[in-house]
C-alpha cells in the first residue's frame, strides 16, 4: 500500500525524522506508537504532504509522493485526521462531510457559477453519498446540525467520516481516541474494524496501549524520531527495548 524509504525530517538543527523505512500492510490496521517528542505527528505530515521531508522517498500503489502537495496526496487516496479536532464549526454536519468530496467533484467554476444542470445532479449525487456516510457512523440524525453542537466523541466520528468521504484508501488517524471515555473508546474499537471491512488500509497513530493492542495488525515503534522497532501486538509487547523506552522500565 504505502513505503516509506529512509524518510527524515529536519527543523534547523533538530531532527525530527531520522532514516524511517516502513512497509504498510495493505487493509490492515498498523499503528504507530512512541512517546512524546518521537516524531510520530512530524512523519504523518510527510506522508500526507503537511511537509517535505529533507530526504527520502514515500511511494504509494507504485508513485512517488514525497514532493506532492496535500490536496494532491488526497486526490491520489490518501487522507488523514488530527490529533486536535479540525473540523468547519459553522458547517453543518453534512456540509462538513461533502467538502471531504470535494476532490472527487468534476464540475468546474462557471458550471457552479451558473448552476448547471450537471452540476445541480453531481450535487444531489454528493449529498446522497454524504448521508450514506453519516449513516455508516451513525451520525444521520445531526446531519444539518452545526458540526461545533455535536459531543466530543463525535466531532471525532465526524473527522474520520469526512477523511473517509474524500475516497481515501488509507486513512491516517492522529490520536482518534484523545479524550474519549471508555464507551466511545469501545465504539471507535469496532468502527475501525468495519472501515477495513471496506477495503481501506488504516495507519493509526495512539496513546491508549489498551487500544492499540486490541485493534492492531502490525505495530512501528519510534524514538528520538527513530524507528526502534515493528512487530505484531505479541512481539512488541514482549520487546525489551520498547518497554525501557515506551512503556515503562524497571527505574
Amino acid at each position: 500500500m504505502i513505503e516509506t524509504r529512509n524518510v527524515t525530517v529536519r527543523f534547523g538543527g533538530l531532527t525530527a525524522v531520522n532514516d524511517v523505512s516502513i512497509k504498510l500492510l495493505p487493509n490492515k490496521i498498523n499503528s504507530l506508537i512512541g512517546p512524546n517528542g518521537a516524531g510520530k505527528t512530524t512523519f504523518f505530515n510527510a506522508i500526507s504532504g503537511v511537509i517535505e521531508p529533507d530526504e527520502g522517498e514515500i511511494i504509494f500503489k507504485g508513485e512517488h509522493i514525497e514532493k506532492k502537495k496535500g490536496y494532491q496526496i488526497c486526490a491520489a487516496g490518501i487522507s488523514r485526521t488530527y490529533q486536535i479536532i479540525n473540523l468547519f464549526w459553522q458547517m453543518s454536519v453534512i456540509e462538513n462531510v461533502m467538502v471531504g468530496m470535494t476532490t472527487k467533484l468534476k464540475s468546474n467554476f462557471w458550471q457552479s457559477l451558473f448552476s448547471t444542470k450537471f452540476e445541480k445532479n453531481e450535487e444531489k449525487e454528493a449529498y446522497e453519498k454524504a448521508m450514506e456516510y453519516l449513516r455508516f457512523v451513525g451520525l444521520e440524525d445531526y446531519a444539518h446540525a452545526r458540526s461545533s453542537s455535536l459531543s466530543y466523541g463525535n466531532q471525532r466520528l465526524l473527522e474520520i467520516v469526512r477523511a473517509m468521504a474524500s475516497g481515501a484508501e488509507l486513512l491516517l488517524l492522529d490520536e482518534p481516541a484523545a479524550g474519549m471515555n471508555s464507551t466511545e473508546k469501545r465504539e471507535l474499537d469496532v468502527l475501525l474494524e468495519r472501515i477495513l471491512d471496506r477495503g481501506i488500509t488504516i495507519l493509526l497513530v495512539e496513546h491508549d496501549m489498551k487500544l492499540v493492542m486490541n485493534v492492531s495488525d502490525y505495530i512501528f515503534v519510534m524514538y528520538h524520531g527513530a524507528l526502534l522497532a515493528e512487530g505484531v501486538p505479541e512481539e512488541i509487547q514482549a520487546n525489551p527495548e520498547v518497554i525501557e523506552a515506551y512503556l515503562g522500565g524497571d527505574e
